[in-house]
């Protein structure tokens, strides 16, 4: 080989790298903008049952059946107050095109969260499946499957205190106001998985990234 066919050849091979290395760091960048403008907040509490008591329809201690209170302070007398219900979590994605932005979805692949109850740390999880948020500026829900024993948490709490806590919560006219998420996203993109670079707290009043 000549040493301008030589030349040549070392130009193509360092341009190849060059613009492959360019497209990499683009899509580097356009995944670190689609990771930092997700957004997230609570939404509702769903199917919320304690001792296996349906608590969704129910609006105070007095509404509570007499076959459903002696199961509720059986659970109580024998220390154990455990609590399934469903935490939906709304996640919005705007990168939709506008204002500059380049139109993508985005890939949740992990959600690793802790709850917060009235500020106390409780339990902790992750997703167990991936979850795509369109770039249409609309949400998308994430639900978190929740299983807590209240009285390991709250057991200084009186049996009465205990059970408005979950009526606020998973009653008729609860809410997700009592609890929030302490949550770090992790996002898919082609080139790996890329984590939050800090934890953020994820509440019902507004849209946290």
């Amino acid at each position: 080989m000549n040493k301008r066919i030589y030349l040549t050849a070392l130009t193509v091979i360092v341009a190849t790298l060059f613009l492959g290395s360019c497209k990499t760091l683009n899509q580097f960048a356009d995944s670190l903008n689609n990771l930092q403008r997700l957004e997230f907040k609570l939404d509702d509490v769903n199917n919320f049952r304690l001792a296996g008591v349906n608590l969704s329809n129910i609006k105070s201690v007095s509404d509570i059946s007499l076959m459903d209170g002696i199961k509720l302070t059986k659970a109580f007398s024998d220390k154990k107050l455990p609590a399934q219900f469903v935490l939906n979590v709304d996640a919005k994605n705007p990168n939709d095109g506008n204002g500059g932005t380049k139109q993508s979805s985005a890939t949740l692949s992990s959600f690793d969260w802790k709850l917060y109850i009235d500020d106390k740390e409780t339990i902790a999880g992750n997703i167990n499946k991936e979850f795509v948020i369109p770039g249409t500026g609309s949400s998308e829900t994430i639900p978190l499957v929740m299983n807590i024993d209240l009285y390991e948490f709250f057991g200084n709490k009186g049996y009465e205190d205990m059970i408005n806590l979950a009526l606020a919560i998973g009653g008729q006219s609860g809410s997700a106001a009592r609890l929030k998420l302490d949550a770090r996203p992790t996002v898919k993109t082609p080139l790996g998985n890329i984590n939050y670079p800090n934890r953020i707290t994820i509440v019902d009043k507004g849209w946290t990234n």
